[in-house]
């Protein structure tokens, strides 16, 4: 593990000054794009590089020392600590990068056919343009997952355990801090959105706010009418609403001409309670009850609501209500054998309310439901979110699962070490 993340160092540098030197500085390209365009899309990549080329020295000179490589993690500490930061600016700024190389492809031929023809270069090796430009945020990612693997093997208790645990912590830092970053950035455009298309029926709420974000979107049928058997069997039993759900807030609302949305209730998300019915038949198949404690009109309200699907209601329902019990347990729990998923397929999550995942990503499950989805929690970062199961294999052998969680508990009971000894230096 520690051979392969020198030698996979000096891959990622060697790509990132072909990205430099092959796009950035290619004359046609300085021609066509406005230095603001240039900025945007190729952000502060020579700082990165120049942050790697110096990793990489420091990196070699240890190998150089002696082949068997005694240990790497007090340098990778070292530079996550004093340089690292680089990626948190680059990543930072992914959002705009994208929309920019988008723009630019749509708007100016002329930029399309140079990296058209740049990409068909054989030292891309078929790779494209936009994939050079991820490759930072690719690699700050796979380090912390290097450094896991070297704990993984380290004796217990050894001084290159410390090491290992202290550059995870860092990595850790800045990996949270670059998703941070998009999100952020993201989230602050998604807001501006939203308000734009909601129109208030009731008093007025202010959408945008620092500390608030979408978590889920969609249509649901709400029950209309009293539950009779004659009305069941009635087409227009339920109609559509529309819910936007934040981190702190629900707004529903009915669709109106004009991609806008007329806005009928709200609650705070802490007063909001969910319940399944079960056993109810085919009309009420994936039917919840939705109750808000506090609505826009101070009062208690219920919605019956039907999804599309059972994987949608579960997903609303955990949305809705987030300290809802799930199927199974999870980590935080301390129970020992949760069911757990290995990721054998990468996923890009499509919704809020799912969870991107990489090769070889352990999680819990937390819950899952018949057409498909799952629910989990990633164990190294205790992310948690849907994703289809066919993303990944069940692990089936509770030795495993031990270990897995064992390793889990290694680092963050680590960490907590840490916070605590950092708490008790501060109150001194």
């Amino acid at each position: 593990a520690m051979f392969e993340l020198v030698t996979s160092e000096a891959s990622y540098y060697k790509s990132l000054k072909l990205l430099v030197s092959h796009f950035m500085e290619n004359e046609q390209l300085k021609k066509i794009l406005h230095q603001s365009e240039a900025h945007i899309l190729f952000s502060n990549v020579l700082d990165v590089m120049a942050v790697s080329e110096r990793f990489l020295l420091d990196l070699e000179q240890r190998v150089e020392e002696n082949i068997v490589i005694s240990d790497v993690c007090d340098i990778v500490y070292q530079h996550t600590v004093n340089h690292f930061s680089v990626y948190i600016t680059y990543v930072s700024n992914q959002t705009y990068q994208e929309r920019a190389y988008k723009q630019l492809l749509q708007d100016k031929p002329a930029f399309r056919d140079v990296i058209s023809q740049l990409e068909r270069d054989p030292k891309c090796k078929g790779l494209s343009f936009s994939s050079f430009l991820i490759l930072p945020f690719q690699r700050i990612t796979r380090l912390k997952l290097l450094v896991q693997n070297i704990l993984k093997k380290v004796e217990e208790k050894s001084d290159r355990e410390s090491t290992a645990l202290d550059a995870h912590k860092e990595l850790e830092t800045v990996v949270k801090a670059c998703n941070e970053g998009v999100r952020k950035m993201s989230r602050t455009e998604q807001m501006i959105s939203i308000q734009k298309k909601l129109e208030f029926k009731i008093k007025s709420v202010p959408i945008i706010s620092h500390s608030r974000w979408l978590l889920k979107q969609g249509e649901l049928q709400q029950m209309n009418g009293p539950k009779t058997s004659r009305t069941l069997r009635t087409k227009k039993l339920f109609r559509e609403i529309y819910l936007f759900l934040f981190n702190d807030l629900l707004v529903i609302c009915r669709q109106i001409p004009g991609d806008k949305y007329q806005v009928f209730d709200s609650a705070p998300r802490g007063l909001l309670r969910v319940e399944e019915l079960e056993d109810q038949g085919q009309s009420l198949a994936n039917v919840f009850i939705l109750r808000l404690l506090e609505n826009a009109d101070d009062r208690e309200a219920s919605y019956m609501l039907k999804a599309s699907s059972q994987s949608e209601m579960k997903r609303w329902m955990i949305s809705l209500a987030p300290n809802r019990r799930t199927k199974f347990v999870s980590f935080t729990s301390r129970l020992v054998d949760c069911p757990q998923i290995q990721c054998v397929h990468p996923y890009v999550a499509q919704q809020p309310d799912e969870l991107s995942l990489e090769l070889a990503d352990v999680l819990n499950i937390l819950d899952k439901t018949d057409d498909g989805w799952i629910f989990g929690e990633r164990l190294h970062d205790q992310e948690r979110g849907w994703f289809p199961s066919s993303m990944g294999e069940e692990i089936l052998n509770p030795k495993i699962r031990a270990q897995n969680l064992k390793e889990c508990f290694r680092v963050h009971k680590s960490d907590d070490s840490q916070r605590r000894k950092l708490g008790s230096r501060n109150r001194q």
